[in-house]
């Protein structure tokens, strides 16, 4: 029986951290997988692989094959078996449904270490390791949100072939009246597993953006809608945005500030769709000209009305 080198195999130092280990352990385990590669060396190679990330990801079975090596023990020397560490069970890959057997120098050894008893180990969680799911936030217009569509997006995330960081372009399906907080779902767009089918998953959450006319307020819009005096006392039609095109609204005759109009069915789609509301308010011209003077002073004459009466003075 031979001394195996697990860090050699897994391509790593004696002081890889355990999230070191994993990314390691990911890519190779892709690169070498019989299902991708069919290099005859691949199987082998694919097996091995799982024999040290069985052990190295293993604290207890870390430590009992780091004190080995401490011992000097290197790469190919020959190892004798002590009779109470026969292997009575060969643990085969192909338990697992891969292909190949793990070594006798791990059946001797860490077969057992850290699992509690014989076949206690994980070898198939080992070969079959589902990869992260990756959680980020996509900020969409409120256009965007009416219209639906699609949108691309740059993701800066690790990938199997630079697991420490790199960029996709991804396509989002963006779903009619999303609103801030949903979360849509991407299958196999997160961080890469052993095999395609085992690759975490996307995770986007909405957030919608600010718009330079309407508030937002779940799928209900609301519109600040400014009237002159007399659009507020005689009442008036008017046009007003919505997400859909220009609408004409109608103002009632004394029409106070702060006076929300409903325009049903106006605001994101839904079911059932939101709704647009007008907020009013009265905007004073800045400058009248003498005539504008004079028929204000007649109205100041004509009429009796005295917003300041609560206060008694």
């Amino acid at each position: 029986m031979q001394f195996k080198d697990y860090y050699r195999i897994m391509g790593v130092s004696t002081t890889a951290t355990p999230e070191e280990i994993k990314i390691a352990y990911r890519k190779l385990a892709r690169k070498y997988h019989p299902d991708i590669n069919k290099d005859t060396s691949a199987q082998k190679r694919f097996t091995d692989i799982g024999e040290a990330n069985e052990v190295l990801k293993n604290t207890q079975k870390r430590a009992a094959y780091d004190e080995l090596r401490s011992a000097g023990w290197r790469e190919g020397q020959e190892m004798d078996i002590p009779p109470a560490r026969q292997p009575t069970h060969r643990r085969s890959a192909s338990e697992f449904g891969e292909v190949g057997d793990f070594s006798d120098f791990f059946q001797s050894f860490f077969d057992h270490a850290g699992s509690g008893g014989r076949g206690g180990g994980s070898g198939r969680a080992a070969f079959h390791e589902r990869g992260d799911d990756i959680h980020a936030t996509l900020t969409v217009t409120l256009e965007e949100s009416y219209r639906g569509g699609e949108r691309q997006f740059s993701l800066q995330t690790g990938t199997q072939d630079a697991p420490r960081g790199g960029q996709r372009t991804i396509t989002v399906k963006i779903p009619k009246g999303v609103i801030s907080g949903s979360k849509i779902r991407l299958r196999g767009q997160g961080r890469p597993g052993a095999t395609a089918e085992l690759h975490g998953d996307l995770y986007l959450e909405i957030e919608v953006a600010e718009h330079r006319f309407f508030r937002i307020d779940g799928r209900d819009l609301i519109l600040d809608v400014p009237l002159a005096p007399w659009e507020a006392v005689l009442g008036a039609r008017i046009a007003v945005p919505s997400l859909g095109g220009t609408v004409t609204a109608t103002i009632p005759a004394g029409a106070q500030p702060q006076q929300k109009l409903r325009l049903k069915g106006l605001g994101l789609p839904g079911n059932p769709p939101g709704d647009q509301y007008l907020m009013l308010s009265i905007s004073v011209p800045p400058t009248a000209s003498d005539k504008a003077k004079a028929l204000y002073g007649e109205l100041a004459q004509e009429s009796a009305f005295d917003p300041r009466r609560h206060w008694g003075a």
